[in-house]
């Protein structure tokens, strides 16, 4: 046989049934098959002659038949009927894997976006980033959410230090949108969302109850594909930003074993990681892949001290905490989380697969600093009418009975020497017996640690059927899991004074997701030289939110919270404080249901024009139907560059939760930390204040872009998209309730209403239009023996809120919007504008070298979302990361590395005395600094 290059082949091939045509492919290009091809006997294949590499013979002789060519991460080439129900594979030489390899997606495909063929990035008609297991593992971060916020610069996670809810589950936001926008699909299944809602999102996310990425094991991953382009038409609600699909490791044998440690450039931080992989053949062709990862990471502090508490030890106070309140990581104890997936072929026409994954998490952080001469309903109260701020004192025999308490009024000077707190602290006496401040137990105030215990699991299954007349079915069930049971402790209910706990169980959510799904997939031979794919199907899908109430002295207004006059005893807040528990009555279950039909149609017009078309129609029980479709086009202009482009509509559904929850925080307003109440629209406070029944949001998208390729080894694709979004469901801003709203609402039978300085409500606000440009450029090359991979992406994205709804405030004399000009500017600058990323990965014999260099441009921040003039103007911040793999010998591996490696940080926070933020907390680039790590892998057959 004739060589006419290192990897090309000369071939002469008729053409004839498709096992003898593969079978003498394999022959004359010196490769074994690892078995017959009994299923491609009925597939008639192309003529083949000339000079080819394997992988273009394939794709030369399979062109236009019912069998796809497939590369995967490995470069082991793969043959897949139009369903990818079997794969068979072709066992090819060391240099041609090598070649087929590419680093960065070259040659790796993609099923997210598709019910045809798998793709790549560069034959998709949409913006697609397929993301391998070694370039997740070339970084430093140890969950996938932070590592896909590396290689994808359209995608942004910051840290939320002190915020509620979000702090436990961080919100991602693809293309400038919220956490709610894109939607996560394991093995091409639709994935459950989190139970949690951000109340306090940072703005973008506020109210948003997006999917929880981090429970996901990065170790189980065999790739991440990211479609960054609209998607309702083909997988229903939250897809209109994008969609990210998790695609599991498959492997039938072998497996590795990792261990990684590290921590922060402060001496905080302190990572251990553990993580296992192992895969198990189940007969001929089964498999079970089996992964666990295990990690343990300790928080960090970015704090200065606050201005309050330095003015309160300037007094004389020696019991303030140094900080008084900590910003930074919070502390993550005992994150484990497992993943299976198995598949077996039951016949020649059947295919059986399963996959599941679980996770438990514990998480503990810090919360707002309770001054002990200042906080409203703990230590002080203060008169309306005076303005005249008082120790709170609880009688403890009640008040008008027995020993009366002396009044106390609070000034700048320590109230711990004052002669009256004197004589309440002291308890040898009958007065001291009888009077009790919280400043007993707290002379320097506290501060509250808030967090709680995250599971999540997931379970799927299906079967793939080959149907007469060339149809394949695809029926599938899936259950998802989402729970958390909050916990906040080093902190009381006032209202039960001295016999309060000091630690809480303020209740818990769950997210339950039951899915259906029954697919039909077919080659059409049409008009077209290339048969016609044609999807159609059905989905059934019942969400259900839990709320579950907390302890009772979690909620419980004890008998110090009573409403005397101003001046006298008792008037304690309720419940435990910063997180009060939930009550019964707010306790319960709420489900929804909702069925789709969907039609997809993807076809070439001629070799140079592809098109695609996706129709869905869907109906909620609870708010009707919505119908959407999606057209897509990709125009092979020459051997070099493709244009390619869609328009599609979209919509994401108000979540169960978002429709039915209640909740009660600390948070800043306006007037310093207050009580916030997140309530739902059909509130009878919500409703005092004008909401609303929720409806879904509506998108239009499109997008235009161009594809380059000059060989092998070097694409770019550039995209623009435009994203119109109306009626977007968030949170109002909090709006503070008048003694009149107040006083209404008691008479209607809400005495808790007492209890808010403020509510927020779920509410279609506002319509934005969302515009960006993706860039993504991917050159393999060889330098002096190096192989080299360079990546280069970037984004530009920019949000304009367009329209804000107007309610009537003052009865219905004056309209006004619920959102604040700072909440606006929230929603339009806090991602930042400009993001990118150089990533060089280097590699001969046995080293591989990686370095990154990550851009984070301008961003806004509203601090503290007090919307009081503490706007922050952050400026751009550059980081550089690098990592050495070391193959010590072909089993083992070591890894050192750092992300930030010189420690670039964000400018100092102008208002860190407020409460100790030196750094501005929604820092797009992260607020700790450098982190250096070291790492071990083995690997085994």
């Amino acid at each position: 046989m004739q060589q006419s290059g290192p990897d090309a082949f000369s071939f002469s091939i008729p053409a004839q049934n498709a096992n003898e045509a593969l079978t003498e492919l394999a022959k004359q290009a010196n490769t074994t098959l690892l078995f017959p091809f009994d299923l491609a006997k009925k597939v008639t294949t192309n003529a083949l002659s000339g000079t080819f590499t394997l992988s273009e013979a394939l794709v030369q002789l399979l062109k236009g038949t019912e069998l796809a060519v497939v590369t995967d991460e490995s470069g082991t080439l793969s043959i897949r009927s139009r369903d990818s129900l079997v794969t068979k594979n072709i066992q090819i030489d060391t240099k041609e894997k090598k070649a087929e390899e590419g680093a960065n997606g070259l040659e790796k495909i993609a099923v997210v976006g598709t019910r045809n063929t798998p793709r790549s990035a560069v034959d998709s008609a949409v913006p697609l980033d397929v993301i391998g297991a070694d370039s997740l593992n070339s970084q430093g971060n140890s969950d996938v959410i932070s590592m896909l916020s590396v290689m994808v610069p359209s995608l942004n996670v910051n840290d939320q230090p002190i915020n509620d809810a979000s702090s436990l589950v961080r919100p991602a936001n693809l293309r400038g949108m919220s956490s709610d926008h894109t939607l996560l699909l394991l093995n091409g299944k639709r994935r459950h969302r989190s139970a949690v809602i951000t109340f306090l999102g940072g703005g973008l996310s506020d109210g948003a109850q997006g999917p929880d990425i981090s429970v996901i094991p990065a170790y189980a991953l065999k790739q991440v594909e990211v479609l960054r382009d609209g998607a309702a038409a083909q997988y229903g609600s939250d897809a209109i930003a994008g969609v990210i699909n998790f695609a599991l490791k498959d492997a039938r044998e072998g497996g590795s074993v990792a261990l990684k440690v590290g921590g922060y450039s402060e001496g905080d931080g302190e990572l251990l990681q553990l993580q296992l992989n192992r895969g198990f053949a189940i007969g001929q062709q089964g498999f079970l892949n089996a992964t666990a990862e295990y990690r343990q990471q300790n928080g960090t502090s970015r704090s200065v001290q606050r201005d309050d508490a330095s003015d309160l030890i300037v007094q004389g106070n020696s019991f303030i905490a140094s900080p008084a309140q900590i910003w930074g990581a919070l502390d993550v104890n005992e994150d484990i989380k497992l993943a299976l997936n198995a598949g077996i072929d039951i016949s020649t026409t059947s295919h059986f697969y399963s996959f599941a994954t679980a996770a438990r998490r514990e998480i503990n952080g810090g919360f707002y600093f309770r001054n002990p001469q200042t906080r409203e309903g703990v230590f002080s109260r203060t008169d309306p009418n005076t303005n005249e701020r008082r120790l709170i004192v609880a009688d403890l025999d009640g008040i008008d009975n027995g020993i009366t308490c002396p009044p106390i009024t609070l000034s700048s000077e320590n109230v711990l020497e004052n002669e009256n707190y004197l004589l309440i602290a002291d308890n040898t006496t009958a007065l001291g017996a009888n009077c009790f401040a919280f400043n007993e137990w707290f002379p320097g105030g506290f501060t509250p640690r808030f967090g709680g215990t995250i599971t999540d699991a997931s379970i799927a299954m299906g079967l793939k059927y080959e149907l007469p007349q060339g149809w394949a079915m695809d029926i599938s069930t899936m259950l998802g899991y989402s729970d958390i049971e909050y916990t906040i402790s080093s902190t009381v209910n006032p209202s039960l004074g001295p016999q309060t706990p000091t630690a809480f169980s303020p209740g818990g959510v769950s997210q339950v997701e039951r899915t259906l799904n029954l697919d039909f997939t077919k080659l059409i031979q049409t008009i077209f030289d290339d048969p016609v794919s044609i999807a159609v199907g059905g989905e059934w899908r019942k969400e259900t939110y839990f709320q579950k109430a907390g302890d009772e002295a979690s909620y419980i207004a004890g008998p110090f919270a009573l409403e005397p006059p101003i001046g006298l005893s008792q008037g304690f807040s309720i419940g435990s404080n910063g997180f009060p528990g939930y009550q019964p009555q707010s306790a319960g279950h709420w489900s929804r249901s909702n069925w789709a039909f969907y039609a997809d149609l993807e076809f070439y017009v001629n070799d140079a024009w592809q098109m695609g078309l996706a129709t869905r129609l869907e109906h909620f029980s609870d708010f009707g139907s919505t119908f959407d479709g999606k057209l897509s086009t990709r125009y092979k202009l020459n051997d070099t560059f493709a244009l390619r482009g869609s328009v599609n509509t979209g919509f994401k559904a108000p979540t169960v939760g978002q429709s039915n929850v209640i909740n009660v925080t600390t948070a800043y307003g306006l007037n310093g930390l207050e009580d916030q109440a997140t309530l739902p629209p059909t509130d009878l406070i919500s409703l005092q204040l004008g909401a609303t029944p929720l409806t879904p949001e509506e998108s239009v998208n499109f997008s235009v872009g161009v594809v380059m390729q000059t060989s092998e080894n070097f694409f770019a694709t550039l995209d623009y998209f435009n994203i119109r979004l109306s009626d977007r469901i968030s949170t109002t801003s909090a709006i503070s309730l008048t003694d009149d709203d107040v006083n209404a609402l008691v008479a209607q039978g809400r005495p808790d209403a007492a209890r808010y300085n403020s509510a927020k409500y779920f509410t279609n606000d506002f319509d934005t239009k969302t515009q960006g440009v993706d860039l993504v450029v991917n050159y393999n090359f060889v330098f002096n023996d190096w192989s080299n991979a360079l990546l280069v992406a970037y984004n530009w994205t920019d949000t304009q809120v367009e329209r804000v709804t107007l309610y009537p405030i003052n009865g219905e004399i004056e309209l006004q919007p619920n959102l604040t000009e700072a909440r606006i500017r929230m929603l339009e600058d806090n991602l930042p504008a400009h993001r990118g990323s150089i990533t060089l990965e280097q590699s001969k014999d046995e080293w591989v070298f990686t370095w990154r260099l990550n851009y984070y441009g301008k961003f806004y921040e509203d601090h503290l979302d007090a919307s009081a003039g503490l706007d922050i103007y952050g400026s751009a911040l550059t980081t550089f990361d690098a990592q050495l793999a070391w193959a010590v010998s072909p089993d083992i591996q070591l890894t050192l590395g750092a992300q930030n490696l010189f420690d670039a940080l964000p400018q100092e926070n102008p208002f860190r005395g407020e409460v100790g933020a030196l750094y501005p907390p929604t820092s797009p680039g992260g607020i700790n600094g450098a982190f250096y790590y070291a790492g071990i892998a083995y690997t085994f057959e």
